[in-house]
């Protein structure tokens, strides 16, 4: 009896995150295309480009005055939507991901309020995935955890080729799951993955010295972690928009070869065990 309950929790575990994943691909297949999701008084408030040059999305609806660095409206909407079947919260939580033209900023999150209204704007039908609260709770926690493992992944690129520079940070951001990039694509047509089913561009400030786009696709990476919900495997690399960002490609792409086909040993140097120190 005791088995029985037991299998019945982790089938409906499983179906849980099964339906997690199911959400977020509609939620990135709604988001697609660079369009901003604004009306035409919030248009005419922006610099008229809508996402622009400087990013996301906004992930509020009220009228008002537009963060140039994210295109987020001043005072985003918090309300519950007209048809909303059950109250979200609209606390905000603090990435790690340092916000470019501040001195200690980070970037701030959207609440699962802010979220669900951004989607519903962006044409996401929720009645479609059947979410309970406690599913946007644990949408909106993957959707950060994501972001924190991309800037991760940026700032190994960032440290291993560019280390003059201390601090990177996050000038910019946007998704754009429509837009399929050259890599994705290459990787479907020779080598039989799936394409990534949500793509964003960030755009990264090199201590002032240089501005660098990042393409992330996320893939699905099939089995659901049944604790964290979990399933996407990022792809972050430089976009090949610069004469630098190939170069960088192309010397990360023969370290590769070097050391993961060949066989060769790093030279990389050895940092002191905890409680000695080395001499000099």
């Amino acid at each position: 009896m005791g088995s029985s309950q037991s299998t019945a929790k982790v089938q409906d575990t499983n179906t849980d995150a099964e339906r997690i994943r199911k959400a977020q691909h509609n939620m990135a297949a709604a988001g697609g295309g660079s369009e901003c999701p604004l009306t035409a008084e919030q248009r005419a408030a922006a610099s008229g480009d809508g996402c622009g040059s400087s990013g996301g999305c906004p992930v509020g609806a009220d009228k008002g005055s537009i963060n140039p660095l994210n295109n987020e409206l001043a005072h985003p909407n918090q309300k519950p939507a007209p048809d909303q079947p059950f109250p979200l919260p609209t606390e905000r939580k603090q990435s790690t991901i340092p916000k470019a033209g501040t001195e200690k900023e980070t970037w701030l999150y959207p609440s699962p309020q802010m979220f669900w209204n951004a989607m519903l704007k962006k044409g996401w039908r929720w009645q479609d995935d059947s979410l309970s609260q406690k599913d946007m709770e644990n949408i909106i926690s993957i959707h950060n955890a994501n972001n924190e493992e991309a800037w991760k992944e940026v700032l190994k690129w960032e440290n291993l080729l560019h280390p003059e520079c201390a601090e990177p940070k996050l000038k910019s951001f946007k998704g754009d799951a429509k837009n399929i990039s050259p890599r994705a694509r290459f990787r479907k047509l020779f080598l039989g993955y799936d394409l990534p089913f949500d793509r964003h561009d960030w755009v990264v400030d090199r201590c002032g010295t240089k501005q660098v786009q990042y393409v992330i696709d996320y893939y699905d990476g099939g089995m659901v972690d049944p604790q964290s919900k979990l399933f996407t495997i990022l792809d972050v690399r430089p976009a090949m928009n610069d004469i630098g960002n190939i170069w960088d490609r192309m010397v990360v792409a023969y370290w590769r070869f070097k050391f993961e086909t060949l066989g060769f040993t790093p030279n990389l140097p050895i940092p002191p065990t905890e409680g000695h120190n080395v001499s000099h």
